[in-house]
């Protein structure tokens, strides 16, 4: 019974012994595969946290080329705002261009930083419009700089007119001297000038009793300037009474525009040597006792003046 008892004792500690043998190995196994999974989630949390990470950077990365892309779009606006110019074509297609800009702005606004596509596309507009801004830059420097030029030739234009205009004028001036003293100098002059009474017998006397008609003498000088030919000298007779003396009202010539009657008048042969020449007059009326005033003409000026005394 012993043998039998310790013998089933002995089955049972082999029973127990089996069972702990399989427990442990359970539980290494179970311990096994919690440590697993947690390892594999540790690296699912780090790779996460790294994708993460990496997102997070990216997105502030784009959100920053967006915000740059948006500066350059706001500084391209500023620089269209600075042209300016008076040609009026160019004035319209840089208010076209303006609209663009700030169209392109409001459209980069509304965009997500994350739409690279979008971005690109805008960023090859911005360097559209920038190449377009060049060329209008071009274009007003060029019309800049040819009204620049054009205002320097328009002032040198100016300085050179107003400087021909004073040689001109002085020339005129001088010119006008000259023409003045050629005119003076080319004006026949008279000297020796004499009047004297004449009676019926053709002799002087200064019985005004006597006295038939008057007699003025002068002479023309000589003048290579004075223009030759025939030539009409008239004489006005004054009166003691200071009334010019005609025998026709008709008798009227003209000096410097003014109508002048004269008494007596004669046309002699000019040919710029000296020559003289006597004119008569004889009154319809008696002469009266005291001075008479005789004065010479030509059609140019005034020759001289000379008096006589009638007793």
């Amino acid at each position: 019974m012993k043998e039998e008892f310790e013998d089933g004792e002995l089955y049972l500690d082999r029973d127990r012994n089996d069972k702990k043998s399989g427990n442990g190995f359970n539980e290494d196994k179970s311990r096994k595969l919690v440590i697993t999974l947690s390892a594999i989630a540790a690296v699912l949390v780090i790779v996460l946290a790294v994708v993460w990470i990496s997102k997070a950077s990216l997105v502030k990365q784009l959100n920053g080329e967006k915000d740059e892309l948006t500066a350059e779009l706001v500084g391209l606006q500023n620089d269209y705002e600075t042209l300016e110019t008076s040609n009026k074509a160019i004035n319209d297609s840089l208010a076209v261009e303006k609209e663009k800009v700030s169209q392109l702005i409001e459209r980069l606004d509304q965009t997500n930083a994350t739409n690279r596509a979008k971005i690109r596309q805008y960023e090859k507009e911005l360097g559209t419009l920038r190449s377009i801004m060049k060329s209008y830059i071009s274009q007003i420097d060029s019309l800049n700089n040819l009204n620049t030029r054009l205002r320097r030739e328009a002032k040198a234009a100016k300085e050179e007119a107003e400087q021909n205009k004073t040689l001109y004028e002085e020339a005129q001036a001088t010119a006008d001297a000259y023409a003045k003293q050629v005119s003076e100098g080319s004006v026949v002059k008279g000297r020796g000038f004499s009047v004297v009474a004449i009676n019926s017998s053709n002799k002087t006397t200064d019985r005004s009793s006597r006295v038939v008609k008057l007699k003025a003498c002068l002479s023309l000088i000589e003048n290579a300037l004075a223009e030759t030919g025939y030539r009409t000298i008239y004489i006005r007779v004054k009166g003691p009474d200071g009334v010019l003396m005609s025998n026709d009202p008709s008798n009227v010539f003209e000096l410097n525009g003014e109508q002048l009657l004269y008494s007596a008048s004669r046309e002699v042969d000019y040919q710029g040597d000296e020559v003289e020449i006597c004119i008569y007059f004889e009154s319809q009326q008696q002469f009266a006792k005291g001075v008479y005033t005789v004065d010479i003409y030509s059609n140019e000026t005034m020759l001289g003046s000379a008096d006589v005394l009638l007793k």
